[in-house]
């Protein structure tokens, strides 16, 4: 039982070095990064309900976990084939239209939340 607390704590800690890292590098999750910001600064400004804060949590947990797994496909991608290849341009594209959705989704979420406020 010891060993296997130890193995998902260790786990926890190769998850959280990975989400480091990838706020560090990714140019485009450091945008993510700062919108989220921005947005719970209105949350807190606006004192939004606790129902808004849950998804406007949602919305920005899946944004930035979409672009994290669009981020490892694309290395992965490149890793396998760092040519130019119709097919990888084609998982990639599909990668990143699911982060588009994911964008997209938040942004209504978004919309819905914050424009009764301004109204």
């Amino acid at each position: 039982m010891l060993k296997f607390i130890v193995g998902r704590l260790r786990g926890c800690g190769y998850a959280f070095k990975g989400a480091v890292l990838l706020i560090k590098t990714e140019p485009s999750i450091q945008v993510q990064v700062g919108i989220a910001l921005l947005m719970i600064t209105l949350g807190f400004y606006f004192d939004i309900t606790s129902i808004e804060w849950i998804l406007q949590i949602f919305a920005i947990g899946l944004v930035m976990s979409i672009e994290g797994l669009n981020t490892a496909i694309e290395a992965i991608a490149d890793f396998i084939h760092p040519d130019f290849h119709n097919k990888i341009g084609l998982i990639k594209d599909i990668a990143a239209g699911a982060v588009f959705i994911a964008a997209i989704t938040a942004v209504i979420i978004g919309a819905i939340i914050y424009v009764p406020y301004f109204i």
